[in-house]
């Protein structure tokens, strides 16, 4: 399958390209400084170097899978480009039935025990000047995603505390609870995270929704 990951290089992106080679698949990941990328990706790495925000339709038929996995620094107000980027694949790609979009959305938007979304506490945070600004905008991006219905696109969101690891094993629903794991703990690996995203991409079972992955360990 042919798949184009933009923002390989990040923690998400680089492990996904690494499992989706792993898989067999014909990887082409978008970055913006090709030494660097060989650096992360290896000197094999299939690259294609490009601005994120200029890509075309014609950059991006050829491929039957896209995986946004652009990442912005927390603390820098720079959240909005998870907005700007997801508007800008859903504008080029109108009207198309491929390639299928995976996009990488926080977990700010799911629900508590009591149905009421994390962000809603987020906030109240006396600590989250400094962070809040990423999950907020991903809040937004979730819910224009939510109006699209004429692009093949689907979102997965990660349990509250995601960071860097190994596969061990993942749990995932379709609905927009958060998940935990067998100690009670909200955690998703990257390894367990690109593992689900490519079982999602090798068999694909629903469509303009997301799903949310945890660990199960």
């Amino acid at each position: 399958m042919k798949i184009a990951i933009l923002g390989a290089t990040g923690m998400s992106g680089q492990t996904i390209y690494q499992e989706a080679v792993d898989r067999g698949h014909d990887v082409t990941a978008f970055v913006r400084n090709e030494a660097k990328s060989k650096e992360t990706l290896g000197d094999d790495a299939k690259l294609k170097v490009a601005d994120v925000f200029e890509l075309t339709t014609e950059d991006l038929t050829p491929f039957e899978v896209v995986v946004n996995a652009l990442g912005t620094p927390r603390g820098r107000d720079m959240g909005y480009l998870h907005i700007d980027m997801a508007a800008h694949l859903i504008r080029i790609l109108r009207n198309t039935t491929s390639p299928r979009i995976l996009f990488m959305l926080g977990a700010a938007s799911l629900l508590d025990k009591d149905g009421h979304p994390f962000i809603d506490s987020f906030v109240k945070d006396p600590s989250s000047d400094s962070w809040i600004d990423t999950p907020l905008m991903q809040v937004h991006e979730y819910h224009f995603l939510q109006t699209v219905t004429n692009v093949n696109w689907v979102g997965i969101s990660p349990s509250l505390s995601y960071g860097p690891g190994p596969k061990t094993g993942y749990v995932r629903n379709d609905k927009n609870q958060a998940l935990f794991d067998s100690s009670g703990k909200p955690n998703l690996t990257s390894g367990n995270l690109a593992t689900a995203l490519l079982d999602e991409i090798e068999a694909p079972s629903i469509n303009q929704a997301r799903f949310t992955v945890g660990n199960n360990d």
